[in-house]
């Protein structure tokens, strides 16, 4: 099964503009997570909506934190994606009538909701600058490690 590294690509880019004053375009950032320019932006759009990015188009365009990292939880990251799936598995609903199938599904919802709530509040107290690195590599020397 495929991994959704949506939310660890978006970590990395926003930590990596954290370290810069002037905006770094799509085909930059792009770069930086593995993708192409255009998916790199659907991905950021819920970030700008959220406030926590700006985007400029044009000639000195690009992408630049809206907020300090010191702002910024994971908890935001993780909801201005659309709150990517934490887990992989449901419950079954063939047998609703089905004892059996009910105490499973009780179990696992109740495990999932307490999982969930755990993440929730860990992901809201840890913010962006407590990951920064302090010897991260600067863009430049990154990329060409990737390039």
């Amino acid at each position: 099964m495929n991994k959704d590294t949506r939310l660890s690509g978006v970590l990395h880019v926003l930590l990596h503009l954290g370290q810069v004053s002037v905006p770094l375009t799509s085909e930059v950032l792009a770069t930086t997570m593995g993708t192409n320019p255009a998916i790199f932006r659907r991905t950021m759009a819920g970030l700008r909506e959220a406030g926590h990015v700006h985007s400029g188009k044009g000639h000195g365009g690009g992408w630049l934190l809206a907020r300090p990292l010191r702002e910024i939880t994971l908890l935001d990251v993780y909801l201005a994606l659309g709150r990517p799936t934490l887990f992989a598995f449901g419950n079954r609903s063939d047998n609703p009538g089905c004892k059996v199938e009910q105490a499973v599904n009780d179990a696992l919802g109740d495990t999932m909701a307490e999982a969930e709530a755990l993440f929730v509040e860990r992901f809201g107290a840890i913010t962006l600058d407590q990951l920064m690195p302090s010897r991260a590599s600067v863009l430049a020397v990154h990329q060409h490690a990737h390039g």
